[in-house]
């Protein structure tokens, strides 16, 4: 396998985001767009240059020469579509939410790994450099020992029906809130003593806006919120003892300003330039399929579901719970 072959699933934004990203690096090929129409796919294909169009999912991954399929269908779909590319035997970098809840995710979890084919989260945050850029700054003790985190994500979504509609997983958590979780687990680990939460509601039922507040066994603190009825600063603030850090933009990593005790500015940096953030995430699936790996490091298998668990527990405690769950139990 020389240049990794990219198939995509699903012809919305996400897509032609992913199509950009992949015509700009050069150990990648945007090989092919699978759409439930073959006019959506072609009108796609000439805009961005896909070798092949497809009509169908089936169709696409049936193509021998399709290495990777990345799945940028709404979440209600991820299960099945995931499920379907490893009876194909086709390797799978999913968008978050990986799936609608943990069940989902261990079913797609446990199947690959008796396909043995390669699954991975596409949470971007998780891929970018930047993350490595400010654990070093907390690993050298910059700000003393960190204490306290906050993490916020809100867009002013309205728009969006998407988000409006349960029987698409719709709501504030599954699409923004799942940032300010990640940036948490990554930050400051999983030791969870105690979560509260809330969140206030849609007319049609969903979460509009939330605020999650985790108390850590060691006496650390983190404060998340999201929202898509309102326009937030999007930053993640590390507070320690001899200072704190401000992060640029949880969603996708911009840059980070640290300053001391006195609150004097001591250090800046930007994130690398990069063509949209989404090729970190390819070059690590790159390297995972290159290496005949099953999952990526930067989102192992076992933090995808303990995500899903998460979200779960939230929308437990706020009484949310999608259409297709309860027929599921049914």
């Amino acid at each position: 396998m020389d240049k990794l072959r990219i198939g995509l699933m699903g012809a919305g934004n996400i897509s032609g985001m992913m199509a950009k990203t992949v015509n700009g690096m050069e150990d990648v090929i945007l090989y092919a767009i699978a759409s439930r129409t073959e006019e959506k796919a072609k009108a796609f294909a000439e805009e961005y240059g896909t070798e092949k169009a497809y009509g169908s999912y089936e169709a696409m991954l049936q193509d021998k020469n399709v290495d990777l399929v990345y799945v940028a269908t709404p979440h209600s779909e991820h299960y099945d579509n995931m499920m379907l590319c490893i009876q194909y035997k086709k390797p799978v970098l999913c968008e978050k939410a990986f799936t609608v809840n943990a069940g989902q995710a261990r079913e797609v979890l446990e199947y690959a790994e008796k396909e043995k084919v390669f699954v991975t989260e596409a949470i971007w945050t998780r891929y970018m450099p930047m993350v490595n850029m400010i654990k070093d700054v907390l690993e050298q003790g910059m700000i003393g020992k960190p204490e306290l985190l906050s993490a916020n994500l809100s867009y002013f979504l309205e728009h969006v029906q998407r988000l409006y509609d349960p029987a698409l997983a719709g709501g504030s958590l599954l699409d923004l809130g799942v940032y300010p979780i990640n940036f948490a687990s990554i930050f400051f680990g999983t030791d969870i003593e105690k979560v509260s939460s809330f969140c206030t509601y849609t007319e049609t039922g969903v979460d509009k806006q939330e605020t999650i507040t985790i108390q850590y066994r060691d006496g650390r603190v983190a404060s998340l919120t999201a929202s898509h009825c309102c326009i937030g600063d999007r930053k993640g603030i590390i507070q320690g003892t001899e200072g704190f850090m401000v992060i640029e933009n949880i969603n996708n990593y911009e840059s980070f300003t640290v300053y001391d005790k006195e609150r004097n500015k001591i250090l800046y940096r930007e994130a690398p330039k990069q063509i949209t953030g989404y090729e970190y995430e390819v070059a690590a699936c790159a390297k995972a399929l290159k290496e005949g790996a099953l999952e990526c490091p930067e989102m192992p298998h076992a933090e995808t579901i303990r995500v899903m668990e998460f979200m779960d527990e939230r929308r437990k405690e706020w009484g949310i719970e999608y259409p297709f769950e309860t027929q599921d139990r049914q």
